[in-house]
């Protein structure tokens, strides 16, 4: 038995997991985030859910995301209540990572209407444009820009973020297209390809 090989295949395979390991350290995470959930139940208006949206929409996003060889982590993947930190907290577990928190939005005047897109650092306003652009450009619907806000969720996550509110359930026209399945499935895709480009261009 050659001693000598045995040890340098060693070192050899042993170098390989340290750079795989590395490259998967500085690839970039995406981290989607239903929001609300369990206890949490978010908005409710007209019999329709926020915290179920959320999620709905969140799967979708994750699916099409992985579909494109982007790897995701999803803060919640059931029905359960996760705190404000304990979704930062998923997020800044990863040096690299983008999150994107889904909501929908309600308001005590019913006609309010729209979709919005928060951000709080000068990178997280990158990727909330680049959200907010393109489901603007496809759902007809008040665009209702991106904006900075120092939301909870976005001043405890360390990396890049943004948070969509996809449609006022308060409004029973636009609450209505919220609970449809053809609507989520727009979210989801103009979500993703939001998503796609900033991490492409970053």
């Amino acid at each position: 038995m050659n001693y000598k090989n045995i040890r340098r295949s060693f070192f050899l395979t042993l170098a390989l997991i340290v750079s795989i390991a590395s490259e998967e350290l500085l690839a970039t995470t995406v981290i989607i985030d239903p929001g609300h959930g369990g206890k949490d139940k978010g908005a409710y208006w007209y019999g329709i859910s926020e915290k179920t949206l959320t999620l709905d929409v969140a799967k979708k996003v994750e699916h099409l995301l992985k579909n494109r060889g982007i790897k995701v982590l999803m803060t919640r993947k059931s029905d359960h209540y996760v705190s404000i930190q304990d979704r930062a907290s998923i997020a800044n577990k990863y040096s690299n990572a983008i999150f994107v928190s889904i909501h929908f939005n309600a308001h005590t005047n019913s006609s309010v209407k729209g979709i919005e897109t928060f951000y709080l650092s000068s990178k997280g306003k990158k990727l909330a444009s680049s959200i907010q652009s393109r489901l603007a450009q496809r759902i007809n619907t008040k665009d209702r820009g991106s904006k900075k806000y120092h939301y909870a969720v976005l001043r405890k996550t360390k990396g890049v973020a943004a948070l969509v509110e996809c449609g006022f359930i308060s409004n029973r026209w636009e609450g209505n297209r919220c609970a449809s399945s053809w609507y989520k499935e727009i979210l989801a895709q103009e979500i993703t390809e939001g998503i796609t480009a900033y991490y492409n261009n970053n």
